[in-house]
């Protein structure tokens, strides 16, 4: 049974103005969201990841582009609507002690969204603190650590109070910018379980931005794969591991470590420079690092196209797997 849409995206661009020339952070990205369901968006450093989530909330203001959230346009919305929609469509940031006011304590941290979106009013004392405790809980705080500040605390703590400081507000949507590469690998493993158990209990749909492949396979129900600032490749997820079409893609997956000593995996190696974001000329951005590039991927831009049901890739090549 197919899922209710919940997000579109359609043509979405972010531009930045640069002393050099005009940066194209993200470019003519397009794709849907259904309810209850997670993408994945990876991708090197730089690709647009994180810029996609930010623009997609309006803490970034789009250059052009629409945004469907519920079949309503956002992309134009006043500050008015906008904070009306705080209360569905959240953020949990990358870095969990950067994201938190060092002067507030656990409990005042979660409590100040409640109060700002008047969940509660400072008069219904009793109601607000049992809120704040059954948040903890949500998340594996202990409530002894009700009164204690961010720097008593470690980065899996700390990224706990950032979720149940998203989770007050019981979002629809929610942009995961990296919540875990910050971490520990066993906090990881922590924190993406209570990811996960979170969306089976409440429905959340994620937008998940990492760059490690094998958490977003471990996540996400479809992966976009972007360099810079395009989407080249975007599949379920089962479909883009087994038959990745795009070159780039290809490369990422094969940097995958396998905890296997007898395993020899074929490293693709890419070679050549990154082509520049701003003002970029028309042609694949990935051409100048293609091993299979032709004149054709230089000279003009690649869309995507579908090369098997609900697999779009942005490649000239015609067969996918090309290794």
């Amino acid at each position: 049974m197919e899922r209710e849409e919940l997000l579109r995206v359609e043509n979405l661009k972010k531009y930045f103005v640069t002393h050099t020339g005009m940066l194209h952070a993200v470019d003519d990205v397009s794709f849907s969201l259904a309810r209850s369901s997670t993408l994945g968006v990876v991708g090197e450093s730089g690709c647009g990841k994180s810029t996609l989530g930010r623009t997609i909330l309006r803490l970034h203001e789009p250059t052009s582009g629409k945004i469907f959230f519920r079949g309503e346009d956002i992309a134009g919305a006043d500050k008015k609507r906008m904070k009306e929609l705080r209360r569905d469509m959240q953020i949990i940031f990358q870095d969990p002690f950067a994201s938190l006011n060092p002067r507030m304590t656990v409990a005042e941290t979660i409590r100040e969204s409640l109060l700002i979106q008047g969940i509660f009013t400072k008069k219904d004392r009793k109601g607000l603190e049992e809120r704040v405790r059954e948040l903890m809980d949500l998340v594996g705080l202990s409530p002894r650590l009700v009164n204690s500040y961010p720097h008593e605390l470690d980065g899996g703590r700390r990224q706990r109070i950032g979720i149940a400081r998203v989770l007050a507000l019981n979002p629809q949507f929610i942009v995961c910018d990296e919540p875990v590469s910050a971490l520990d690998v066993s906090i990881q493993a922590q924190i993406l379980n209570l990811m996960q158990d979170l969306q089976d209990s409440f429905g959340f749909s994620y937008l998940f931005i990492t760059h490690d492949l094998s958490v977003v396979k471990h996540l996400s129900d479809e992966i976009m794969v972007m360099y810079l600032g395009k989407v080249v490749e975007k599949a379920v997820t089962a479909d883009l591991f087994r038959n990745p079409c795009h070159p780039y893609t290809q490369a990422l997956l094969s940097a995958i470590p396998v905890p296997d000593p007898d395993f020899h995996s074929r490293r693709i190696l890419l070679k050549g420079e990154i082509s520049s974001p701003i003002d970029p000329a028309p042609g694949c951005r990935f051409a100048a690092r293609c091993p299979y590039a032709s004149d054709k991927c230089r000279k003009e831009d690649i869309p995507l196209r579908e090369v098997e049901p609900g697999h779009f890739v942005s490649c000239v090549l015609d067969s996918c797997g090309i290794n």
